[in-house]
């Protein structure tokens, strides 16, 4: 038994409670305790992987081709170029930064998978945009890092993270929901965080794993753009006090009933919706001769 285990939010929230310090703290001393690492080293090993989102954001805005299969590519720099026209900008760059970084995926670049690949500019542009609207440093960047592995960590455990088991809500609905953890950037309180995360996950429950040919871009890469803008506004409601009527616990456990009563089609096998329809079929038929 480990003083610094949890298995679910509560746990998170009872231990920093007790101890008198953020969520991201427990996460760290968890991960020193479990991995037998330093803090330094583990510090170190979390700043290698914000190095590798910055790195991502980067290649995907610069490299405006499309991706093998012609689908994707370029809509980053489309929107950074466009300039924010609707959006503030901050969720303008969110939206931006986690197109960049999934297109940086669809071509096969270095991504961090947070929680999956399919789902892997979420997070990363959340935090990283919020950190350059307010001017943070990436050590900065660091804890809010830590307490969304946590709440992801919890995730994965009582429901899932992957859009095979769960459907997308368990991919970019767990990476929405881990995101607003950008909160604590802004002096966000413990309880804050999770009533965002809660705010969040609700609103991905019972989203769809549709890939177009079985391929993680269309929807993907802009389901990211959208997510990310998700993410954000959540935290922004709960920085205002705005609460999750259903604890962040409950709404896990209901994630996981609806990933379990969702049918076969809709849970990444590209048999049920955007992968059947008209132009999503004609899409496959060409891929697939292309590919013979």
């Amino acid at each position: 038994m480990y003083q610094y285990e949890y298995k679910t939010l509560s746990d998170l929230a009872e231990l920093a409670e007790r101890y008198g310090v953020g969520l991201s703290e427990v996460v760290l001393r968890h991960e020193t305790e479990t991995t037998e690492r330093t803090e330094a080293d583990v510090h170190e090993l979390m700043a290698a992987r914000l190095a590798v989102f910055r790195e991502s954001i980067r290649s995907g805005l610069a490299d405006t081709e499309k991706s093998v299969s012609g689908l994707v590519g370029g809509d980053a720099a489309k929107l950074e170029a466009a300039g924010a026209r609707l959006l503030g900008p901050l969720p303008h760059k969110a939206a931006t930064y986690a197109i960049a970084i999934n297109e940086a995926n669809a071509k096969m670049f270095k991504i961090v998978a947070c929680p999956t690949a399919g789902s892997c500019g979420i997070l990363p542009a959340a935090l990283i945009a919020t950190a350059e609207i307010l001017g943070k440093s990436d050590e900065e960047c660091l804890r809010p890092l830590f307490t969304a592995a946590g709440i992801g960590a919890v995730v994965a455990r009582n429901a899932s993270v992957a859009g095979a088991v769960g459907g997308c809500q368990a991919e970019c609905g767990s990476a929405a929901a881990m995101a607003p953890a950008v909160a604590e950037l802004a002096g966000s309180t413990n309880e804050q965080i999770l009533h965002a995360f809660a705010l969040c996950m609700k609103n991905t429950l019972g989203l769809a794993c549709d890939p177009v040919a079985g391929l993680v871009e269309v929807p993907c890469v802009k389901r990211n753009g959208v997510y990310a803008v998700m993410a954000v506004t959540a935290a922004e409601m709960a920085l205002a006090g705005i609460k999750s009527v259903i604890p962040p616990d409950e709404v896990i456990e209901a994630m996981d009933r609806i990933g379990r009563n969702m049918p076969v089609a809709l849970k990444e096998t590209a048999e049920g919706g955007l992968a059947k329809t008209r132009t999503g079929m004609e899409i496959t038929k060409r891929l697939t001769e292309n590919a013979i």
